[in-house]
């Protein structure tokens, strides 16, 4: 079951992709909205959303949805499955034209995520994962880094938007880690920096204030690219905890220096 309907969310992202790379094209920044302080949205995530939706309510129509966009789809229910999804995790970066965006969507059973696909936009890259059955990138198995050590780590990480009393814990962590790896990068989308963890481009991505939308499929990926995924604390509620740390073979250093400065 899991292996078919993988497939079918692929072909499913495949379609929507194209018609968001269409759209950009002519987009318009006058139809950009406002939801809060640095929350965007577009007609184009509402529409995607949209064609999303009808078409895993016909794969899975027992599932129940969690997505960004419509407020009616925001909380976990009963059901046994949940489709979570970001119909374009990375909207700044659409609206301003930068290359750098993602549909993901994600199914979960119970509390376990079971299926995940991010697809990033213009590269094309449809990278895939079904519980126990691997992770790939366009049909090739990915794996996460082979790398050991923080000291040979590129690492990736985004901002705590709209938490602004955790910026300065979150900035001293910043400071350790720019003094101790190749460097730091911020994509602006975490579906991205998840899936580029789980295929070796990073060694680990970190990030606070995040909703169960932008990193339900990516979690998956990293786990089945032979990954780790934790919260701040090391514990398990990663998806819906609004932090985590997904890296190769370098949680334990990741943590030991998240924890030195972070404070709830």
């Amino acid at each position: 079951m899991l292996n078919q309907l993988t497939e079918n969310v692929k072909n499913l992202t495949s379609d929507v992709a194209k018609f968001i790379r269409n759209e950009s094209k002519n987009f318009d920044r006058n139809k950009i909205e406002i939801k809060g302080l640095n929350d965007l949205v577009s007609y184009v995530d509402r529409e995607v959303e949209n064609q999303i939706v009808k078409v895993l309510e016909e794969l899975l129509p027992e599932a129940k949805f969690i997505t960004e966009e419509n407020p009616d789809f925001k909380q976990k229910t009963n059901a046994d499955y949940h489709w979570i999804i970001d119909p374009l995790d990375g909207t700044t970066n659409f609206l301003h034209n930068l290359p750098i965006f993602a549909i993901s969507i994600g199914l979960m059973k119970g509390d376990k995520m079971v299926l995940g696909v991010v697809h990033e936009v213009n590269k094309d890259e449809c990278f895939s994962a079904y519980k126990d059955g691997g992770a790939f990138c366009n049909n090739e198995k990915i794996q996460v880094s082979s790398i050991q050590s923080l000291s040979n780590s590129l690492l990736a990480t985004g901002f705590p938007y709209r938490d602004f009393d955790k910026v300065p814990y979150y900035l001293d962590i910043i400071k350790e880690f720019m003094q101790c790896t190749h460097g730091l990068r911020r994509m602006g989308s975490a579906a991205v920096d998840l899936a580029y963890t789980a295929c070796g481009r990073f060694e680990a991505f970190f990030e606070y204030n995040l909703n169960p939308w932008d990193v339900a499929a990516g979690t998956l990926l990293i786990e089945e690219a032979g990954g780790k995924v934790t919260t701040f604390d090391g514990g398990n509620d990663f998806i819906f905890g609004r932090e985590l740390v997904a890296s190769c073979g370098i949680q334990t250093e990741m943590l030991a220096i998240i924890q030195k400065y972070w404070r709830r």
